[in-house]
């Protein structure tokens, strides 16, 4: 152990010696010894180069092996690459990158010399002649802009399209002859020119306008706030665009990749092509809207279209509700399919390609227990290495329900990133399928199926959330072992919310034990469940878009949810006036013998989107809390010897009397009113209700005491312990204006100083009930 100890100690300082030899420093040689692959690399490039020119290699060729070793995304193409370079055929980094693009772009053997040299600029050579030429060409275009702006105008420019006039030339020659011509032309410079250039002021979008950018999707034209899809644009200059699979890292090619993507792009056209796959087990949450959000909308930013299909591979799980609740909420969100597909619509050539894969001896039948491969370290199966004809004539068996369920798999012969080996293919379950019926007594996982589902309905970009990134190779390797076309994994992070559980097990679980009423109980973040809370779907998707498109894990805190609905509700949801507690108010000196009839505005902030008439008669009700017998300086409501506005009505009301019951509560106030015109300011407006419907209120607040109930160190009790007994608050008589009568289930309102309000399905006629979605403003508790 200590002499290998030594030896690897020889070779780091070997390896040091060849790095500092090309012109690193040693900090930076150290550096790149920590990389194995960057190291191995350039060792190999270094070696090459000796073997060539000697020992010593000037830091110019040392800077281009360099960059090479660490740019080159397919090893065997170094030594091909290194031949240019310590040839003296490649010289300049801008030669460089032009090569290693040619490589991306190339990347099977074997490689076409004269087609390579060409892309790269070698033997080309570019005279001084010709750059004075090129520069003289360019100064002479913008001859008059220079005579006007002197030394202030932008040389880069001149730069620029000298450069683009002859690519090979060397960038500093070029800026020399641009500096000598510039300094003939303008001669030197003067104090004037010395002078900085004043700032020109930026000119400020008016508040009111939002950017909008029309959207094509599916060949019908919307209008979609830029925000989300300006980062998936930003996105797309990360991801690799269709039929350029290859240039993705990690991407394996094969002597028939580049004929499969040829035969991909002339079935899609050079369309990016993504899909949503969630199994139809479940009610989606709120970190099924961001999956939703970054699928959808990353086809539609590029011009795309997106597949909603169902992963129906496990029967015993799958409920016809929950793919009527799947799609109906990805519309809800605002997102249309391309097409509506299942994984079990493909269940006839996944079965085909499994028997192909079993030919190809890379499947096998295996009789290990479900008990005995868990985990990370199982042992290897004793039914690997079996023969071929046999595991085709035992998964015939399988599918023929010879065997019990548990008592055979089909499994793939690979290690996966986390160590898994061999993941099952296929299980035994003879549960009849929702759309297949009793066909199929076997189902393949979802190991085998994604990928292949992908292949078929080809598609550029699989995004999914990080957790799968360990599946990545056995996705690149079940395609590329079949022979079909593999399109390419993106990984992203998951969406989590503070204060919430969101796992199908734990949900079933809070309806069991009566927590929550079912899936959609305001209180939980499923979709459905925010849905019937108020919660707009445009809310929904800003929040996505703030969180952004991030690699890592986000978990946010609810309460930016909750802006996300104030911003929206603030333009879409109208006014109307609700009082919870209700306190009921005569006005004495009422001024007409009938009731009057008072104009809302149904958004006070814009009069010219319409109003509402509400009637105003002698008896009216405020809320309880808007009236004091005692008063401090702080409070500015209804009180004795303070009188009071009333929204929208026109009059100040003052105590005349106060009626209590027996027990000396107050339950009815006498009152005088005046026109706000002739009466003395009020210190305070309060909202009110005449002629009101009944309505119940739902109150909500947090389901969960504890930022993280799941979390066993910070709820030792584990999540159900946690719950909030005062999530859920119902007032049974409150009572609201009589604008809403017509309102029917989820339609929105803003009632005046209480927040925002949405018609739950539960009303029934002559008894509406409303959920309160968000109160008016953050409560500083929360945030």
């Amino acid at each position: 152990m200590a002499a290998a100890g030594a030896m690897a100690a020889e070779e780091a300082e070997e390896a040091l010696g060849l790095f500092t030899g090309i012109g690193l420093s040693e900090a930076k040689a150290r550096e790149t010894l920590r990389n194995g692959a960057l190291s191995a690399l350039l060792r190999r490039a270094v070696l090459q180069a000796r073997s060539a020119l000697g020992p010593a290699l000037d830091k110019a060729t040392g800077m281009l092996l360099y960059n090479a070793a660490a740019r080159l995304r397919d090893p065997k193409h170094l030594g091909f690459l290194v031949g240019y370079i310590v040839r003296r055929e490649i010289l300049t980094d801008l030669q460089l990158s032009a090569a290693l693009e040619y490589l991306r772009n190339h990347p099977l053997e074997p490689l076409e010399p004269a087609d390579f040299e060409q892309a790269c600029g070698v033997g080309v050579c570019v005279t001084p002649e010709q750059i004075e030429e090129a520069v003289e060409a360019v100064i002479g275009k913008h001859r008059a802009e220079l005579l006007a702006e002197r030394y202030r105008f932008n040389m880069g420019l001149l730069m620029g399209e000298a450069r683009s006039r002859l690519r090979w030339a060397d960038g500093k020659t070029i800026k020399n002859e641009v500096d000598l011509q510039v300094l003939h032309l303008l001669g030197p410079k003067t104090e004037a020119d010395l002078e900085k250039k004043p700032k020109a002021a930026k000119a400020r979008p008016a508040p009111a306008e939002k950017q909008k950018a029309a959207v094509v999707e599916n060949g019908e034209v919307g209008m979609e706030t830029r925000s989300l899809l300006e980062q998936l644009r930003g996105e797309a200059l990360k991801f690799h665009k269709p039929g350029e699979n290859y240039k993705t890292e990690g991407y394996v090619v094969t002597p028939n990749t580049m004929a499969l993507l040829k035969q991909h792009l002339a079935i899609t056209g050079g369309q990016v092509r993504t899909r949503f796959p969630p199994e139809p087990n479940g009610i989606l949450h709120i970190g099924h809207a961001k999956a939703i959000n970054f699928n959808f909308g990353y086809a539609k930013a590029n011009g795309g279209v997106c597949f909603l299909r169902y992963d129906d591979t496990n029967p015993e799980k799958e409920e016809e509700k929950y793919f009527t609740a799947i799609r109906e909420m990805v519309e809800w969100l605002g997102y249309q399919p391309y097409a509506v597909t299942h994984a079990s619509d493909y269940f006839d050539q996944l079965y085909t390609w499994a028997l192909e894969l079993i030919h190809r001896g890379q499947a096998y039948v295996c009789h290990q227990k479900v008990e005995e491969i868990k985990g990370h370290n199982p042992p290897p199966s004793p039914w690997r290495d079996r023969p071929v004809e046999e595991s085709l004539l035992l998964f015939e068996d399988m599918r023929k329900g010879k065997f019990g369920e548990g008592e055979a798999t089909l499994r793939m012969k690979l290690v996966m990133e986390d160590g898994k080996m061999d993941p099952v293919a296929y299980r035994v379950k003879f549960t009849p399928h929702h759309r297949t019926g009793d066909k199929w007594c076997i189902y393949p996982t979802y190991d085998y199926t994604h990928c292949l589902c992908d292949s078929i309905e080809h598609i550029t970009h699989s995004l999914c959330t990080k957790e799968f990134q360990a599946r990545r190779s056995s996705y690149f390797w079940l395609c590329n072992t079949l022979d079909v076309y593999c399109p390419v994994q993106w990984e992203y992070g998951r969406l989590n919310l503070l204060y919430t559980v969101v796992s199908k097990r734990k949900i079933i679980r809070l309806v069991e034990t009566g927590a929550v009423r079912d899936w959609d109980d305001p209180r939980l973040f499923t979709l459905t469940a925010l849905r019937r809370r108020g919660f707009p779907p445009e809310a929904i998707n800003n929040f996505c878009a703030r969180v952004g498109v991030t690699v890592a894990q986000a978990t946010m805190e609810p309460h930016l949810l909750d802006a996300c609905a104030r911003e929206v509700l603030n333009e879409q949801a109208p006014r109307a006036m609700a009082v919870l507690e209700p306190l009921k108010v005569t006005i004495t000196n009422f001024p007409a013998p009938k009731a009057l009839e008072v104009l809302v505005p149904n958004f006070p902030a814009d009069e010219s989107r319409g109003f509402h008439k509400v009637p105003f008669q002698p008896t009216i009700y405020i809320e309880e809390t808007d009236f004091r017998e005692e008063v401090d300086k702080s409070y500015k409501r209804l009180a004795p010897q303070q009188p009071v506005g009333l929204r929208h009505a026109g009059y100040v009301i003052a105590v005349q009397n106060v009626i209590k019951d027996a027990s000396g509560r107050v339950i009815e106030l006498e009152v005088t009113c005046t026109k706000s015109d002739v009466a003395e300011k009020p210190k305070a407006f309060i909202h009110w209700v005449s002629e009101p419907l009944a309505c119940e209120v739902r109150l909500y607040e947090r389901l969960f005491l504890h930022k993280n109930p799941e979390d066993p160190s910070e709820v030792p009790g584990g999540f159900l312990s946690d719950l909030n007994p005062d999530s859920l608050r119902v007032v049974h008589n409150a009572l609201v204006d009589s604008s809403v009568l017509s309102a029917r289930p989820f339609d929105k309102f803003q009632f005046e100083r209480l927040g925002y309000f949405s018609v739950d399905p539960d009303s029934e006629e002559g008894k509406m009930v409303f959920n309160r979605t968000v109160m008016l403003k953050e409560d500083p508790g929360k945030a």
